[in-house]
């Protein structure tokens, strides 16, 4: 297996302060560099960069998994296990209003996993996940 190595990700929002807030004290994300149009912040060790892009009226999109509507496009980051579930519970005590709540798919399953999804202030979608097994990340 190849080890994890951290990626990029930059979003666009159309309210930079309350997103900033949002990042920071919901996600618990440590802020980097930032300019009057954009804010780096560390999102469980990999670079998220929100950029100010003025609001448009799109319609979230899904599609159906497990009987329940996933948003697409998506993204968000794969979590240790125990981080996820203390991650979820900070999230629930915070608040967020989840689009889906954090669940157990493919329980006792390969492939088993903890999810949920929620939107930012702008609606972009997130999800975060956690395997039992990382190892089976990508198993069939």
């Amino acid at each position: 297996m190849q080890a994890i190595t951290p990626f990029h990700v930059a979003i666009p929002v159309h309210n930079l302060e309350e997103c900033r807030r949002f990042y920071n004290e919901v996600l618990g994300c440590e802020e980097g560099r930032s300019s009057d149009h954009w804010v780096d912040f560390n999102l469980f060790g990999h670079q998220l960069v929100i950029h100010h892009k003025s609001k448009t009226e799109q319609e979230l999109r899904t599609n159906p998994v497990d009987g329940k509507n996933v948003p697409v496009p998506h993204y968000g980051v794969v979590l240790p296990w125990e981080t996820f579930q203390s991650f979820s519970e900070a999230l629930k005590s915070k608040g967020v209003d989840f689009i889906i709540e954090p669940y157990i798919r493919f329980e006792g399953e390969v492939g088993e996993q903890a999810t949920m999804f929620f939107l930012d202030p702008a609606g972009n979608a997130l999800e975060f996940k956690a395997f039992r097994d990382v190892a089976q990340l990508f198993a069939k």
